[in-house]
């Protein structure tokens, strides 16, 4: 679904350069660039590891493996005339707050939304499904030492 955007009137009383816009057409934001900036404000914020489930993250490995990106995996978006809801799923890093990593990528995608895509929002709902430990990404042998001998 794309979403088409007329720029607001002019609020004084001769031609603003917002009814000049007007009179030369108008603009349309699709669904997946307003997902896409969603995406990268919320990959922005400090504490967040990663977006998505755990399938999407797999998927989302190979991809980056691949230098394919998609910086949408995790995002999910309604647009409406004039408002847009996110629902956006993460991974945080520990020891962090989640409330506050929560509250952070609620702000930041937000901002984005206004000073970006121009748009109100309605609400951004924000799931953590996981949190990643730094000690799983160390490299060992593969092995795991035995408990009894």
């Amino acid at each position: 679904m794309s979403h088409d955007r007329d720029p607001p009137p002019s609020g004084g009383g001769g031609q603003g350069a917002a009814a000049q816009a007007a009179a030369l057409g108008k603009t349309t934001i699709e669904d997946g660039v307003v997902a896409k900036i969603a995406g990268i404000a919320a990959r922005e914020v400090s504490g967040v590891y990663a977006l998505g489930g755990g399938a999407a993250r797999m998927v989302g490995a190979i991809r980056d493996a691949l230098n394919t990106t998609d910086l949408t995996q995790g995002i999910s978006v309604e647009v409406g005339e004039t408002q847009v809801a996110v629902d956006v799923t993460i991974v945080a890093d520990y020891p962090v707050s989640l409330q506050k990593v929560a509250d952070d990528v609620r702000s930041a995608i937000v901002r984005a939304m206004v000073e970006l895509v121009g748009m109100e929002v309605a609400e951004v709902n924000v799931t953590v499904n996981d949190v990643h430990i730094p000690a799983d990404d160390e490299d060992g042998d593969g092995q795991q030492e035995a408990r009894v001998q």
